[in-house]
Parts: structure tokens; C-alpha cells; sequence
């Protein structure tokens, strides 16, 4: 502060309010392959309808299906899914025909970074939004000036469809400042072979009347300029580079490119009939081989790894090998503020819908979680649903990580995160016609004592969660998932309160304040039977001369945490007739 060198008041207010932050607990990452979307890039999704509006249905190959049903499961415990979509080698954007094929555009962020502003530079004049097949059934059609004639190409007239939107002529916009003339143009993205609507030639997008020149404007003020529209809002196409300005394709008379400003005295270029523009060559790698599972692990790795760029609670792994599940649990314990989820694959080497005995699901299913090794941030069960997909007609056998993870979201949502996801209660199964296998009480123990969480189909009762370890082989309290998700809300909650801390002094003062903070906290997790004792020490035993000169802060936390019930004695005595029970304590 400046020392004031006359009389005077100076008010200063200092804020001693400090609270621990709430944080969130149950929002989750996944990496899976999609039919549709926006690949490389998290999208945050809540519902199942999202993401199918997002990432589109799931598809007849089984491998994107099962992804897509891992994150569907989820999503119906009530959790939200930060979701990305995994592309690699043999996923492509379909383009018009008569371009050059091969043309990968994961996202916006992608496609500005390509072709932002490069009016000449496009190698398409349209382009799916994004990879894939679905691309191939996308019809972009532009509407100029010059009286269109009836179409049946695609089941569609464009002299009924002008008729009702009107021809496109000069905008009201040129008219004003007494610019060029004809300046405006209709794109109508269609569905020419039914592959969105089940409906050839439906209009999914129709961009009336918006300009060619790059100034345009809309009644609102917004941009009315062809290219920053469709790019701007279309779901379905990139808008690329417009007709060479040579040949048949324009009427006589037009002077001025559809890439300028308005101009006075001067024409836009008209279009010399409707423009079809099919799109092709979208491709998509529907098959999770080793090549597309190494992309799932290293998008998991480029998008989840920094704590400090996305914040999530919990990891799903998916349809994958084991060898790539430990990768997904590497990277959770590396950030140590989460836990991932890994069941053995559904399909293929592990549970395969024919059998030859329980005891060879038992080994296949060991197998799989020796690879994927110890660790308190990994959880693994022990089977696979089968399902129903809707959307194909067909039943699908889908892993259980997405479901054990949502049981997980179901305890958030009813009680605590340190409360125990599995069981009757909150660790029904949901979505499930029946299990791949129901393992005996032997194959369960068995299952259990190697740190697997067995799913049981009992009477009546439906699939439940049977176990709640983690995936660590060392017995201690971090062995079970509520203890060692108690834990990572406790360092997290608690860590982002102390980062305030950084750069105060190390006084008696600064390490009041901090316990002050922390030990509300803790009596509010004890009251809600998170732990049954605690202590904060931060005082000089802990900050000594040594530690202040180094410019440290410490505080020790010590917690002991609630233990959920696993193993239930109960004991039936029967006695003579005339015996008091106060003799036993009745």
C-alpha cells in the first residue's frame, strides 16, 4: 500500500469468506468410434438423444455399435459423458464426385485451421461435415437467378420449391446501397439416398436467398454471405471454392465473383441452370482392429491425460483389449483425481456368445485382467449384457463398463460418492435382457478374491453389481471403490481450495485460516458418513524454519474412512422352550 502523506481515511476490505469449492463427481470421459461427428474433440453429452443428434445412430458394424452403447448405458444412469470421437487411417469426408477424394476434416476446429478465408484454396466445392459413409447420401443443390426448371432427380421440383420460397433475385441489402444486381442464391442440402431420413430426396437444410457477396448482410446484421452461412450453421457440408468463372456454367452478362463485395452499376455471375452437387467417397473404418484401437488409446491420452485441462471423475474404456484398458487406467492413475472403468471385451477373445465351459469364461476373463495389472484407479467387472439394439433390429452383447460406472453416478445422485456403488440397491443393471454368463458362488469367490467385481443375475431381482473392488492386488482401504473415490473428491475438493494459499505468507495466520477451511469440510463428510474420524494438522511441528525458507506450505490430513459391508454373519440359535432370553442379552 503507499503511505498516505496527509490526513485521511482509507478504506480497504479484505475477504476472510474462503469456503471449499463443490466440485463435480460423476462427469466422465469416453473414447469410442462413431458413425457421425466431430472427431478428436470433446463434446459434452447428457442425454441419448444428443448423442445420437451428435455422433448419429449406432451403426450395423458391430464394433461402432458396441461404442456407441457403452456411451448410451451410461448416459441412463443420469450422468453426463464428455465424449470424443476416435478417427484414423480410412476415414474420410465424402466430397462432390468430381473432386478429388480423400479429404479428412475431423471438426470445425480442424476445418478453420485448414481452409479458413482460402476462397480459391478448397479442394471441393462441398464436403460432408464430417468423416464417414453417411456423407455419401448428402445432395447439396444451389438455386440461382435464372428460372429454374422441374427436377425429378431426386424427388424434388425446384419450380414447386421456388414457387413457394420465391426465385432468388438481388437482396435487400444491394437494393439499399444501390449495388449489384442478383447477388443472391438458395442451397438446399438433400437426402438423396435416404440414408438420414429413411426418405430419398428429403431436404435436411435450406439456406434461402443468401448472397454471394462477402459483405452482405442480413436484416439483423449478421453475415448474409453464402459460405459464412452454410459454414456457420449447416449441420450436414462444408461449403467449399464456387464454379471456375469460365464455360457454360454462367448466363452472359454477369461481371462480378460470388467471392466479392456488392459493387454499384455492376452484375453478380448467374448460375446458368440448378446445380446438383452428390456427394462420395465418405469412408469409414467400422471395424475396432489394432490399428483403430491404438487411435482410441492415443485420443484418450491426448484428450483426458492433463487434469488441468478437463476435469472428469470417471474414465469408460470401452470395447478394448486388455493390453490398451491398462493404458486407460495409466492415465487415470497418472492424474490421480479419477478412476477407469475396463470390462473385458464383449465380442471376440474374451466373451464370446458360445462357450465351452464357465471355467474357460473364468480363465479368459483372469486373463484379461492380468494384463491389464494393480492399480486403486482402475475398476474391472466380470461379464457382459446382451442387448437389444433398437435402432438395427438385432442384439448386441456390449461390455458393462459404461453401467458400472453409471452405478456409480446412481450413488452420486441418491447418496455420496463414498458410498458404495454396488449392490441391491444401487447397483442394478439397467438396459439388460441377460447376462453373457451367471457365475456360481465359486466362480464369484474366485472372481472376487482376484479383484474382479462379478455382475449376478439373482431372481427377482434382475443383473446387480456383486463387488466393489478396485483394481488393486495390495489389501488396503484404497481396495475398494468408495474408499478410493472418498479420496479423490477429498484431494481434489480440498487441493483446489488450497491453491488461494499460493503466495500468502507462511505465518501463524495463513495456517489458521487453511485449517479453518478444511476441518468444516471434513466434519460435513463425517456427518454424511463419509469418514468416522479426522485431523488437520498445519501448524509450526509441520511448517518449520526449514520449510519456510524453501517457500513450502504443509498441512497433513489424516482420515479414516468408512468401510462398506461386504460379508454379513448372521446367526440363528435355536433354544428350549422356557429359556430367558436376558440370559443372552435379549
Amino acid at each position: 500500500m503507499a503511505f498516505q502523506l496527509s490526513p485521511g481515511v482509507e478504506i480497504r476490505e479484505f475477504d476472510l469468506t474462503s469456503v471449499i469449492p463443490a466440485i463435480a463427481t460423476t462427469p466422465a470421459g469416453y473414447v469410442g468410434l462413431f458413425q457421425w461427428g466431430p472427431a478428436d474433440t470433446r463434446v459434452l453429452i447428457e442425454t441419448e438423444k444428443q448423442l445420437t443428434d451428435v455422433f448419429g445412430k449406432p451403426d450395423t458394424g458391430i464394433d461402432l455399435a458396441t461404442d456407441w452403447y457403452v456411451a448410451s448405458n451410461f448416459l441412463s444412469y443420469g450422468g453426463a459423458l464428455q465424449v470424443v470421437r476416435s478417427v484414423g487411417s480410412g476415414d474420410d469426408n465424402a466430397t462432390d464426385a468430381s473432386d478429388t477424394d480423400g479429404i479428412l476434416i475431423k471438426s470445425r476446429e480442424d476445418f478453420e485451421v485448414q481452409f479458413q478465408g482460402a476462397y480459391t484454396g478448397y479442394p471441393f466445392k462441398w464436403a460432408a461435415k464430417y468423416p464417414g459413409t453417411l456423407g455419401n447420401s448428402l445432395k447439396v443443390v444451389v438455386i440461382d437467378s435464372k428460372d429454374p426448371s422441374p427436377n425429378t432427380n431426386t424427388g424434388i421440383s425446384w419450380e414447386t420449391y421456388t414457387n413457394t420460397y420465391g426465385i432468388p433475385g438481388t437482396s435487400d441489402y444491394a437494393s439499399t446501397i444501390n449495388a449489384s444486381a442478383n447477388d443472391e442464391i438458395t442451397i438446399l442440402v438433400i437426402d438423396e439416398d435416404g440414408a438420414w431420413t429413411g426418405t430419398k430426396g428429403t431436404v435436411l437444410e435450406q439456406f434461402v436467398k443468401v448472397s454471394k457477396a462477402t459483405d452482405a448482410r442480413s436484416g439483423d446484421g449478421s453475415s448474409n454471405y453464402w459460405r459464412t452461412v452454410v459454414n456457420g450453421q449447416s449441420k450436414y457440408v462444408w461449403a467449399g471454392v464456387v464454379e471456375p468463372n469460365t464455360g457454360s456454367t454462367y448466363t452472359a452478362g454477369g461481371t462480378v465473383d460470388w467471392n466479392s463485395a456488392v459493387h454499384p452499376s455492376n452484375t453478380f455471375r448467374v448460375l446458368s441452370d440448378v446445380k446438383e452437387y452428390s456427394l462420395a467417397g465418405g469412408s469409414l473404418n467400422t471395424t475396432k482392429g489394432v490399428s483403430a484401437e491404438a487411435d482410441v488409446v492415443a485420443t484418450f491420452q491426448a484428450q483426458f491425460s492433463n487434469a488441468e485441462d478437463v476435469d472428469v471423475s470417471l474414465l469408460i474404456a470401452g470395447n478394448l483389449a486388455a493390453a490398451n484398458a491398462k493404458e486407460v487406467v495409466t492415465l487415470a492413475a497418472n492424474r490421480q483425481d479419477c478412476i477407469a472403468f475396463v470390462s473385458p471385451r464383449a465380442v471376440t477373445d474374451v466373451l464370446t456368445p458360445v462357450r465351452t465351459s464357465d471355467d474357460a469364461v473364468y480363465t479368459a476373463i483372469n486373463n484379461y485382467r492380468t494384463t491389464v495389472g494393480s492399480s486403486s484407479y482402475g475398476v474391472m467387472d466380470g461379464n457382459a449384457k446382451y442387448q437389444y439394439d433398437r435402432y438395427n433390429d438385432r442384439f448386441l452383447y456390449i461390455p458393462l463398463c459404461g453401467d458400472t460406472a453409471g452405478c456409480c453416478v446412481r450413488t452420486d445422485n441418491t447418496r455420496e460418492p463414498w458410498f458404495s456403488p454396488a449392490g441391491y440397491d444401487r447397483g442394478r443393471i439397467n438396459n439388460i435382457v441377460k447376462l453373457v454368463w451367471n457365475p456360481s458362488k465359486t466362480y464369484r469367490d474366485k472372481l472376487y478374491k482376484n479383484n474382479i467385481n462379478p455382475i449376478v443375475s439373482f431372481q427377482g431381482s434382475g443383473a446387480i453389481l456383486f463387488g466393489d473392488k478396485t483394481l488393486q492386488s495390495k489389501p488396503s482401504a484404497f481396495d475398494r471403490i468408495n474408499v478410493r473415490r472418498l479420496f479423490n473428491v477429498l484431494e481434489k475438493t480440498i487441493a483446489t481450495a488450497a491453491k488461494f494459499q499460493l503466495f500468502e505468507f507462511n505465518d501463524a495466520f495463513t495456517r489458521a485460516q487453511f485449517r479453518q477451511l478444511v476441518e468444516p469440510f471434513l466434519r460435513e463428510v463425517q456427518g454424511k458418513r463419509g469418514v468416522s474420524s479426522y485431523a488437520v494438522i498445519c501448524d509450526e511441528s509441520n511448517n518449520t524454519s526449514s520449510v519456510i525458507d524453501q517457500n513450502q506450505f504443509v498441512a497433513d490430513i489424516f482420515v479414516a474412512p468408512a468401510r462398506s459391508i461386504n460379508f454379513i454373519r448372521l446367526n440363528f440359535v435355536a433354544t428350549p422352550t422356557g429359556v430367558t432370553f436376558a440370559e443372552f442379552g435379549g
